[in-house]
């Protein structure tokens, strides 16, 4: 009587593991399956905006947004960096709701970077070259 004990405990014990596997595993409803996963927007490459000072925009690129709205962050972020510390100035606290980082790289006569700028699933990439 007591090997039968055993194996019905042992039974019970799979049973209750796959009870519990399956409670927790059902919340997730399928989320390994490529239709959970969100839709990734790839980058695209947009127009160049006319810089507004002396310089150049290099590239701008969007992802989950329009060119549109790469165009109106890359303006804004220029108007913010000249209004805190001027052409060698940085954008403290982000442009049009989106958060703001640089990459750069300057020489006496220039300042080349690279602005990433993200809003939730949007994302805004610019680089210039701007002459100080």
């Amino acid at each position: 009587m007591t090997g039968r004990s055993k194996r019905t405990s042992r039974a019970e014990w799979y049973l209750r593991a796959a009870v519990l596997l399956a409670a927790v595993t059902a919340p997730l409803g399928g989320a390994c399956g490529a239709s959970a996963k969100p839709t990734a927007h790839p980058p695209r490459t947009c127009p160049l905006p006319t810089y507004p000072g002396l310089g150049y925009f290099t590239s701008l690129s969007v992802s989950g947004t329009t060119c549109a709205t790469g165009k109106k962050v890359a303006i804004a972020y220029y108007h913010c960096r000249l209004k805190h510390g001027g052409v060698k100035g940085r954008c403290p606290g982000g442009v049009l709701g989106f958060r703001c980082s640089v990459v750069s790289d300057s020489i006496p006569t220039e300042i080349d970077a690279r602005v990433t700028c993200t809003y939730k699933h949007e994302t805004v990439v610019h680089t210039y070259q701007q002459d100080t």
